[in-house]
């Protein structure tokens, strides 16, 4: 059985190369498949997981303007295959490109695409009505070629829920490494590794480990990964701090619900006992034509 892997890269730290190294790693060495995998420019040298010594990898050069990148992916891809003669294709690309593949190739040969990523990921990066829309076009074009592969694998059921198609399956990622024990608890330390945005749920987690502290006030939680560069929360709570020494400094998302009840329990609680200024049954003192109009605004 030959199998050829089309992504971007294994050279990365993320979790779609780590999943990859796995799984394509024991195919080849548990299973005796021939495995293959193509990256784009040299993206499979120079890696950051361990990788089966079996598997052969490849690498697929694209630069230029759009035209000339995408004449050269498509290329590209198309020399690799006629190279490798695979007896399955297996997409591992979040980006869109990687949904026109069986478009460009034809049905001569089963292909399947895994998606390693929620949609969601991309809803919170685009904030403007524009991008939105530009995302909307892109997810409805995704969700029709997303029925061109035999089958469509994503990680949960939360994900599958995402998508419209009847050949969508979840196949959750494997563990990276098996405990042979448990620990003694004796270090009163937890360590979280991964990538710090707010799709890993970081945001959660603290909100859990403060529960964590007003029963093991000894206890400690350390946190290695990537920072989300967009966001810098860190940064931007010491710049403030600086600037306004006695405030207290909340980052908060609307967007993302991150932090916001946390603000308006902390203004409740400061806010000092006053006199009602108006009747209990009086909700505001504006007129309906200013709600219309906020409505209006709002949509």
């Amino acid at each position: 059985m030959k199998l050829l892997y089309i992504t971007n890269g294994i050279n990365g730290s993320g979790g779609l190369e780590r999943v990859l190294s796995i799984k394509a790693s024991y195919l080849a060495d548990n299973l005796d498949y021939e495995v293959h995998i193509a990256g784009l420019n040299d993206s499979t040298s120079n890696l950051f997981y361990s990788f089966s010594s079996k598997i052969k990898l490849h690498s697929i050069l694209v630069k230029g303007n759009p035209i000339k990148y995408i004449n050269a992916y498509i290329s590209g891809i198309k020399k690799t295959i006629k190279q490798v003669k695979p007896d399955i294709i297996i997409v591992c690309d979040d980006g869109l490109k990687g949904f026109f593949i069986p478009t460009i190739l034809g049905k001569s040969i089963s292909i399947i695409y895994e998606r390693h990523v929620s949609k969601k990921i991309e809803v919170k990066k685009n904030a403007t009505a524009f991008k939105m829309l530009i995302s909307k076009i892109k997810f409805l074009l995704m969700d029709f070629l997303s029925n061109t592969f035999d089958k469509f694998v994503v990680l949960t059921n939360g994900n599958r829920a995402e998508w419209r198609g009847k050949n969508v399956i979840v196949i959750s990622n494997p563990l990276s490494f098996y405990p042979m024990e448990s620990s003694t608890l004796e270090n009163k330390k937890v360590i979280a590794v991964g990538k710090q945005s707010y799709q890993k749920g970081y945001d959660l987690l603290l909100k859990s480990w403060k529960i964590v502290l007003d029963k093991n006030p000894d206890w400690q939680l350390e946190i290695y990964g990537k920072k989300e560069p967009k966001e810098q929360l860190e940064e931007q709570v010491a710049f403030w701090a600086e600037k306004v020494p006695n405030a207290e400094i909340f980052p908060i998302s609307a967007l993302q619900n991150f932090n916001v009840k946390e603000v308006f329990a902390r203004i409740i609680e400061i806010l000092p006992e006053s006199p009602a200024y108006y009747p209990k049954d009086t909700l505001t003192d504006k007129p309906e034509r200013f709600f219309v109009n906020e409505t209006i605004r709002e949509k």
